[in-house]
């Protein structure tokens, strides 16, 4: 039998039902995705860092990391960064390469339908 495992945290329980919610609605598969992603335990969240959002970026593209984005490496590409998590260092770099950092529930307001956006992990 399947151990059910509710999460504590109400912002992610409260995100994931929003990511399910925008999923039906605008028939964006990319937000079931990353509810999926967030659903699962802690452990397997992703922990990006800042040298391979550089790697992946493209002129014009969002950064979706569902799990937290950290500081090692440099950037000097104006990216738009949506996450669950940010540390210090990663906001003070991508905010000095005149990038924003957004959360995710911001990400899906501004862009419902997931258009131009990249999942890294």
């Amino acid at each position: 039998m399947k151990k059910s495992v509710n999460k504590t945290n109400p912002r992610l329980t409260s995100l994931i039902v929003m990511l399910k919610d925008a999923s039906r609605t605008h028939e964006a598969k990319i937000w079931r995705e990353i509810a999926k992603r967030l659903d699962s335990p802690r452990q397997n969240y992703a922990e990006v860092n800042i040298s391979k959002i550089r790697r992946y970026a493209n002129e014009g593209e969002t950064i979706l990391v569902p799990g937290k984005v950290l500081g090692s490496g440099l950037l000097d590409l104006p990216v738009k960064v949506a996450a669950l998590n940010f540390s210090e260092s990663a906001v003070s770099k991508i905010t000095g390469a005149d990038g924003t950092c957004m959360t995710i529930e911001e990400l899906v307001r501004d862009n419902p339908t997931g258009s131009r956006v990249r999942i890294l992990r």
